[in-house]
């Protein structure tokens, strides 16, 4: 469904430019963005892709992932066609890498207007919203308009995001957005511009942001790919700067599996996870996890939450089921320390 987007700016000879990622598009009549969703219609930006949803599901909410945020619930996740970035690996390549037809043609996706959401989570009693799938900055419009009925209604809303956005749209929404889970793909200009067509910059200011400028609660993740991102002193580069903006940042290091333009590498190995694991905690993060494990008895207890203070295992975790054992949500029994995060 083709709808004006507001995230934009008109320019010379009815152009436009984008405003949305740090792309900045500008985008000639009849034509669309780098995302392959946003067109310019007689010099008005619209949204191609707003109300129609390619995917939809009902998730743990562990799986976005977010460790800190209401362990134990479910959340209804949607996204659409199109994505900003074109990462190499891409585990979602046929629908992000996937652009909309002219828009007088054929829609993509299944039509689940906002209002038609925030209902469905009413009456299943949902907590929760997450624009994920592919890139929610690229469908700003849409999960906007969504969040805000969400708002209103009581349901909390997630962005599961690259970092890509720019500082306009992150504060446009961040009054209606509970939480979000940054995809920080590596801590190298080159790897985010060769193999994502992205720079690094914004998306290392924008978890800055989000961290010390609002209130949304922020967890990160780094999918940790061989002969990439994977040496000690990459890791140590990432885990050091979110250390240094706070050191109760939950840090995701997830392990890679061949998909899209790269097939040529190994999965991830158990005990990179787990150097990776260790290289977090050494640099002083207190809340470190692993995903996508493979070998889930060498990584006994990485994804579990513990007690900065005196250790305690407070959340146990085994794949997505949970096990929460404090009687008090966010704080630890033995020693009483209060635990960052949304727990209620």
């Amino acid at each position: 469904m083709n709808h004006p987007a507001f995230m934009s700016r008109p320019l010379h000879h009815n152009y436009v430019q984008c405003t949305a990622c740090e792309h900045w598009c500008a985008i000639a009549p009849e034509e669309a963005g780098k995302c392959g969703v946003r067109f310019n219609r007689h010099g008005e930006l619209q949204l191609g892709v707003y109300g129609r949803a390619i995917a939809t599901h009902i998730d743990p909410i562990e799986k976005k992932p977010l460790h800190h945020f209401l362990p134990g619930t479910s959340i209804f996740s949607l996204g659409t066609i199109g994505c900003n970035l074109a990462c190499a690996w891409c585990q979602n390549w046929e629908i992000s890498q996937r652009k909309q037809l002219p828009p007088d043609e054929r829609e993509i996706g299944e039509p689940w207007a906002p209002e038609e959401i925030v209902a469905y989570c009413q009456r299943a009693n949902i907590p929760s919203i997450a624009f994920t799938y592919n890139e929610p900055a690229v469908f700003f419009e849409y999960a906007f308009d969504t969040a805000r009925l969400a708002h209103a209604a009581g349901i909390h809303t997630v962005f599961v995001t690259s970092g890509f956005e720019t500082l306009a749209a992150l504060d446009k929404i961040a009054p209606f957005l509970d939480a979000v889970n940054v995809d920080l793909k590596a801590f190298r200009e080159d790897t985010y511009r060769r193999y994502c067509g992205a720079r690094l910059a914004p998306v290392l200011r924008n978890i800055r942001h989000l961290v010390k400028e609002t209130k949304i609660w922020t967890e990160v993740t780094t999918l940790v790919i061989p002969q990439l991102n994977d040496s000690d002193q990459e890791l140590a580069a990432i885990a050091e700067f979110l250390a240094e903006i706070d050191v109760d940042i939950p840090w995701h290091v997830s392990g890679f599996a061949p998909q899209f333009q790269m097939r040529d590498r190994e999965r991830t190995a158990g005990t990179t996870l787990q150097r990776a694991w260790e290289i977090g905690k050494a640099a002083g993060l207190h809340h470190v996890y692993t995903g996508n494990v493979i070998d889930e008895l060498r990584l006994g207890g990485c994804s579990d939450t513990v007690c900065p203070q005196c250790g305690e295992r407070l959340i146990e975790r085994a794949g997505y089921r949970t096990r929460v054992k404090w009687a008090q949500p966010g704080q630890c029994p033995k020693c009483g320390e209060q635990i960052a995060g949304v727990w209620q």
